[in-house]
């Protein structure tokens, strides 16, 4: 595995200049764009942004009142609230993506890096399934590259032996094994579970 600095390197800047990114992009596109499939299953791009800005409209009472609706299942909790928002007008969800509170938002337990796997992995769901490039810095790739990794996929359920994983656009590897190769961007997406446009899957191997 190559070794990086990323640990030693304050995150949280990273998580705005994702969104902010995503943001820039999405406002560019057209309708057709935020209707685009995504590459979480059954989510259209403007169901993944509703649910990466719910920090930004969800007080923690109001998330506390949804958990509490959903019965304490966090999953069905971001079904709901990604079905119900993804309708919000698009200039809202936009100031939603660029706005302070959801740059400055850390999981609970999950601090800086799990704030960066969450932006990076879900701004990924949307610009791959575009194929458009990557809006997080190239850095911050990388980071959540060797985060999920580091776990040998156990993140997202996978099972890792075997494999050396090798990035086209960065001086990145990890492990031994049957070479995958690609770009930084859908490396994370495939360590992420994430099926690529055209079925390439780690699950498949």
């Amino acid at each position: 595995m190559t070794e990086h600095d990323g640990d030693a390197h304050d995150r949280q800047p990273w998580v705005g200049e994702t969104y902010d990114g995503l943001a820039a992009l999405l406002a560019a596109g057209t309708t057709d764009t935020w209707d685009a499939a995504s590459l979480c299953a059954e989510w259209q791009v403007r169901h993944v942004v509703a649910h990466v800005t719910m920090p930004a409209r969800l007080s923690a009472e109001e998330f506390g009142a949804e958990m509490a609706a959903a019965g304490g299942d966090f999953t069905r909790l971001s079904d709901t609230v990604a079905a119900r928002d993804a309708h919000l007008p698009v200039t809202e969800l936009l100031a939603a993506l660029r706005s302070p509170a959801l740059h400055a938002w850390q999981p609970p337990g999950g601090g800086a890096a799990g704030a960066l796997s969450h932006a990076v992995i879900h701004s990924l769901d949307v610009t791959v399934a575009l194929g458009r490039p990557a809006v997080a810095p190239a850095a911050a790739v990388v980071a959540v590259l060797d985060q999920l990794t580091a776990v040998d996929g156990a993140f997202f359920g996978l099972v890792l032996d075997g494999v050396r994983l090798e990035a086209t656009d960065a001086d990145w590897s990890w492990g031994s094994g049957d070479v995958v190769r690609a770009d930084g961007g859908a490396l994370v997406a495939l360590l992420g579970g994430r099926r690529l446009p055209g079925g390439r899957s780690l699950a498949d191997r």
